[in-house]
């Protein structure tokens, strides 16, 4: 295994764990919610009353985000080394062990592991395996 040098950025990296730990404690803390991406998107197809808002709110802020990046520090090559069969499955997978894992990698990850959640350990644990043995099979047994 090599690393590619030219694509590691442990500051990058860093820098960006950094701001998403400040926002999931900002956001537990001032709103009282875990911030889970799965959570706060479901919550928009059954939104209870002033829910609506800051929900639609948080969505445009991701969707946004790429385009005020690209603005102030140039736009970022997008490279997918797979074909679209490959990616519509993968989205599904993950839509699927979303709703069966009750939260997604940032709701457990990253929320649930700070909280000391026994259920956000064992399902990181899985989908962290999970990852490990799809990479290994695709990687070392189909390739």
């Amino acid at each position: 295994m090599t690393i590619d040098w030219t694509h590691f950025t442990p500051w990058a990296s860093l820098l960006g764990g950094v701001l998403l730990g400040i926002a999931s404690a900002a956001f537990v803390l001032l709103n009282g919610r875990i911030l889970g991406i799965s959570g706060i998107v479901g919550g928009l197809f059954r939104p209870r009353p002033g829910d609506l808002g800051w929900r639609a709110a948080f969505l445009a802020g991701m969707l946004a985000a790429p385009f005020v990046y690209a603005a102030f520090l140039g736009p970022v090559e997008a490279r997918i080394d797979a074909g679209w069969g490959a990616v519509i499955i993968a989205g599904l997978l993950v839509g699927v062990g979303t709703r069966y894992a009750a939260g997604c990698t940032s709701g457990h990850g990253v929320c649930g592991l700070s909280r000391m959640s026994p259920r956000s350990l064992v399902a990181t644990l899985s989908f962290m395996l999970a990852g490990f043995v799809i990479v290994f099979l695709l990687r070392h047994v189909f390739a």
